[in-house]
């Protein structure tokens, strides 16, 4: 059973914002739906569902991860995320270097290969990010990712909490 907040099971009334937050969060990930739709499209997400292009981004920002690194940032299995770097890097997307910090856990870093798929990936994405900006307010668009980031910042505390 979820545990919420409220420590009750009888429903009551939710008040304005709490219904804009809900309807909000089912927004994003109807979003996200999408966006994995396209990115089957295009390459940038493998057809099993694993997110090619956000495994190269994470590691063009982020540096070489030990894969219990990427999952935990993520946050998902770290089986998927063995499953989707062993497949980059048999493709020569990535590669498992040695890892001074453990010896039996590598990182994973970006190949030049990948790098150049990260950076085509990413200019398509752009192009379809300028496709659909067009008549949109910037302030608008500069206060909804505060927004969105300010809910998954309290999202990732509460997963935090549940991890101690």
């Amino acid at each position: 059973m979820i545990k919420t907040s409220s420590g009750t099971s009888r429903p009551r009334r939710p008040s304005a914002e709490t219904r804009a937050v809900f309807d909000l969060l089912l927004a994003i990930v109807s979003t996200a739906h999408k966006l994995r739709a396209v990115g089957q499209r295009n390459g940038s997400v493998t057809a099993w569902g694993g997110g090619l292009w956000g495994l190269l981004h994470s590691l063009e920002t982020g540096g070489p991860q030990t894969v219990p690194q990427l999952a935990r940032a993520r946050p998902v299995a770290r089986q998927h995320i063995q499953k989707l770097a062993d497949e980059m890097a048999a493709e020569g997307l990535v590669a498992f270097v040695e890892n001074p910090a453990h010896k039996r856990s590598r990182l994973l870093e970006v190949t030049p290969q990948g790098e150049a798929v990260y950076l085509e990936i990413t200019n398509e994405l752009m192009a379809l990010c300028g496709d659909f900006s067009a008549g949109q307010d910037l302030h608008d668009l500069e206060l909804s990712i505060s927004i969105i980031n300010d809910l998954k910042d309290n999202l990732s505390a509460l997963l935090d909490d549940e991890n101690i």
